[in-house]
């Protein structure tokens, strides 16, 4: 596979709301680490839920693709793409979306735990020890126990990592992940990122507003410079 996202002649909008989204094209290469920044109500977010298959991207018409990892996301009804981002995404929010009555293991382990190819991808160790061995590389071995309400800002940041990386899904798509963290804890959280990345021969598309960041990834992406519907809004 040569490109983990290609997209052509995308157009998107909520219902009868102005056009989000215009990008005529998009090309992100297998394995490649791609920085993506941009004022709010850019389209960061918007995109993200259209490579991940939450927001339906083939309104836009015939000419449309937004293939991801091989799949034209177009072509497939909506339960389709939610079995295919269970798959093979791994999707950090900006919120985390945790569930608030499970243990940080029980929080890690759920995407191998209802997908069963995933769970094949751990090559046959246990569901919870790889739960458990992903929570340690993440700093997080002392609190696998525990609900994730008892654990900081930060502390629940990696576990919805951990979570996004456990069964080695082929893109990573990451909203704001580093928020909460301090300036040291950043960059030991994305160098963890970009190892746990490399491990699964994982493509990374990371969103954050703080540009010093750039220049540890491989490439930087402005989306403005690519969405010509924010360009009309500014």
């Amino acid at each position: 596979m040569e490109n983990a996202v290609s997209i052509e002649n995308l157009t998107f909008s909520y219902r009868t709301g102005p056009v989000v989204l215009d990008i005529q094209s998009l090309v992100v290469p297998a394995g490649e680490r791609v920085f993506l920044h941009g004022p709010s109500g850019s389209g960061k977010t918007t995109l993200l839920g259209i490579l991940a298959g939450v927001l339906d991207g083939g309104s836009s018409g015939d000419r449309t693709k937004v293939e991801v990892l091989g799949r034209d996301l177009t072509t497939l009804s909506g339960s389709r793409r939610d079995a295919f981002r269970a798959e093979h995404l791994g999707y950090i929010f900006q919120m985390f979306n945790l569930i608030p009555y499970l243990t940080v293991l029980d929080n890690i382990a759920l995407p191998c735990r209802i997908n069963r190819a995933r769970r094949e991808r751990l090559g046959g160790e246990p569901l919870e020890e790889a739960a458990a061995a992903m929570a340690r590389r993440l700093g997080l071995g002392d609190f696998i126990g525990k609900p994730v309400t008892q654990l900081s800002v930060g502390q629940q940041q990696r576990v919805a990592a951990a979570r996004a990386l456990l069964g080695a899904p082929g893109l990573i798509v990451a909203d704001e992940p580093t928020s909460a963290l301090d300036a040291n804890r950043r960059e030991a959280f994305l160098s963890l990122l970009f190892d746990c990345c490399k491990d699964a021969e994982a493509t990374l598309i990371f969103v954050s507003h703080d540009e010093r960041l750039m220049d540890l990834f491989d490439r930087g992406l402005s989306l403005p410079e690519i969405n010509a519907a924010s360009r009309v809004e500014s």
